[in-house]
């Protein structure tokens, strides 16, 4: 097994203080910011500074790839949550990517459009599908060896991850191809979601009508079963994205005969994307069996 490199962020506290001011509106946290790179970190002697790629013209058609100081084990897309909204950014996976490059990943960070107004918005259906679609593909063309592929999605994020490995059953382009699937706290099945009204009615604004039969395009309970390896890692105390979301699905993966487990952790909706949590060395743990 690789060593690992878990970062160490001094502002964790006040992270952790935002979460729980906004679990109540069951919304992501914003990420704490730092006035130096921790060591390990983009910019820290050692690693190279992490570098900003336009896949397209939108101001949120990016991604920023995090390099490891060596040859990387393969490329982990990241992938933020905060309920497909524009108020959340690619800066909910700044940590995790660095964290990634840190145990020896190359760490696609990546943007897309998000629904609601304003810098970051213009998402929703299908124009967010397509970003993270377009997003993934672009990854041919930067100089990373992409045999191996890991979408790892927190929340929202966690629905888009596992959605773009099937994303060629519905006719967006698939250039790179995801390996495996990692789902952290993921919204994977949006008739559910919305029928629970996660996120204060989340799926339906994704879609920009309430979820149906007729969604299986872009709803991850509906693609079943896929043809990689899934990872469901999950808090028992989330009450955001309750843990039925990730162990239904898994279930219902397993029966079609996929490959899907169900990985529960200790603690809440964001225990997953703390990089000094035990969860998060949980999901470590599991890309070491990748590579």
């Amino acid at each position: 097994m690789h060593r690992r490199t878990l970062l160490r962020l001094p502002a964790l506290g006040a992270l952790a203080a935002a979460g729980a001011s906004l679990t109540a509106c069951g919304e992501d946290p914003p990420v704490a910011e730092n006035d130096a790179p921790p060591p390990g970190s983009p910019g820290s002697p050692g690693r190279p500074e992490a570098v900003r790629t336009a896949y397209g013209a939108d101001p949120s058609q990016f991604g920023e790839l995090h390099l490891p100081a060596g040859t990387p084990r393969g490329v982990v897309v990241v992938i933020h949550g905060g309920f497909w909204r524009a108020a959340y950014d690619h800066t909910l996976g700044t940590p995790l990517a660095a964290s990634l490059a840190a145990a020896g990943w190359a760490a696609w960070n990546l943007e897309y459009r998000r629904v609601g107004d304003g810098v970051g918005g213009g998402g929703g259906a299908p124009a967010t599908f397509d970003d993270v679609a377009a997003g993934i593909d672009a990854l041919a063309d930067l100089d990373v060896d992409t045999s191996v592929v890991v979408t790892l999605g927190h929340s929202a994020g966690g629905h888009l991850a596992a959605w773009a490995a099937a994303r060629q059953r519905h006719d967006w382009p698939a250039r790179v191809g995801v390996t495996h699937v990692v789902s952290q706290a993921g919204v994977l099945d949006l008739r559910a979601a919305a029928s629970s009204d996660l996120g204060g009615g989340a799926a339906t604004a994704l879609l920009g009508h309430e979820p149906t039969a007729d969604d299986a395009r872009y709803d991850p309970a509906q693609q079943l079963p896929l043809d990689v390896p899934l990872w469901c890692v999950h808090g028992v105390d989330d009450a955001i994205v309750p843990l039925s979301q990730s162990a239904d699905y898994v279930a219902t993966a397993i029966a079609a005969g996929a490959r899907a487990e169900l990985v529960e952790v200790e603690g809440d909706h964001f225990v997953v994307i703390d990089p000094e949590s035990a969860a998060w060395a949980r999901t470590l743990d599991v890309l070491d069996t990748i590579a």
